[in-house]
């Protein structure tokens, strides 16, 4: 039997007693885990020191949810936020925007490359983005539990009646949705794989940019054309030809294709890889 669609009636907790754990914060703190995890492995296998390690999940966690949320207040709800400041630091009730989230980590690595790696940032971006691609994943999988952030009507078979949603109830009710939090989580999937054979097989590290411009393309590009039938955030958006996620993953799209191409004109830089963190003891040799 095909099914016509998936009545999507999945709760947003996944423990409600004696403390509330949603699934949207947990595959948040999942792909932060294991991000870290796989810059650690990247910065053993060049000889970066440890001590970076925590310095920069401190940078980019505080770029990430700042930055996300001044851009959701700043490019979504300006009129509300404005008139209502105290609500700004109010972020479990919701409101957070990928592309100042991108601005956000933008800023941490200028600030980390500045004040603790004293390297270009181009060096931290092209190793930092492979697990950020992971995280965005994680991320709308958590939207999918909120039922939050679908499409319009469809008659595809995977289509979602997402019944815990207030505003499915009223605009869609009885209707299949585009999921199109997972069509945006299988692109973010996708890319992280390809930016990990890119960086482990074809050691694409070794032209700066290259990584980080396929990461800005490979983000933002799907997220402009799944745009075109995901439901616009804010009320204004319905006047708009393009909406303001377009809008704002046009700058990203283009700055992607740019660093790639120059990139790829520029010769390849020399790397040593001693498989060990610089401040970790080098390993006596046998006989020695």
């Amino acid at each position: 039997m095909i099914l016509d669609s998936i009545v999507w009636d999945v709760s947003p907790e996944l423990i409600s007693n004696p403390i509330s754990v949603r699934w949207y914060g947990l595959m948040f703190a999942i792909g932060f885990m294991v991000g870290y995890e796989i810059v650690g492995r990247m910065f053993r296998h060049e000889g970066a020191p440890e001590r970076w390690l925590g310095i920069l999940l401190i940078w980019v966690m505080a770029g990430t949810i700042i930055g996300a949320r001044l851009g959701h207040v700043f490019f979504y709800e300006w009129d509300f936020y404005s008139a209502n400041p105290g609500e700004i630091i109010k972020v479990w009730r919701g409101g957070l925007a990928s592309h100042g989230g991108a601005i956000g980590v933008i800023l941490a690595v200028l600030c980390f490359s500045l004040f603790t790696s004293k390297r270009s940032p181009m060096w931290t971006f092209d190793r930092l983005v492979i697990p950020i691609a992971l995280v965005g994943g994680m991320i709308r999988l958590g939207n999918l539990m909120n039922s939050e952030i679908f499409g319009g009507p469809t008659d595809l078979p995977w289509g979602m009646m997402f019944v815990r949603s207030k505003e499915w109830q009223l605009e869609y009710a009885g209707q299949a949705c585009h999921p199109t939090q997972l069509y945006e989580a299988a692109c973010y999937f996708g890319l992280f794989a390809l930016l990990m054979w890119m960086y482990w097989r074809k050691n694409a590290e070794k032209r700066p940019g290259l990584i980080f411009g396929v990461f800005l393309t490979g983000i933002f590009l799907p997220r402009f054309i799944i745009e075109f039938i995901k439901n616009d955030q804010v009320a204004f958006e319905s006047d708009m030809l393009i909406n303001m996620g377009q809008c704002l993953s046009i700058p990203f799209v283009i700055a992607g294709v740019f660093l790639i191409i120059r990139a790829m004109m520029r010769p390849e830089v020399k790397l040593s890889f001693p498989n060990r963190y610089a401040d970790e003891p080098r390993t006596p040799k046998k006989g020695k």
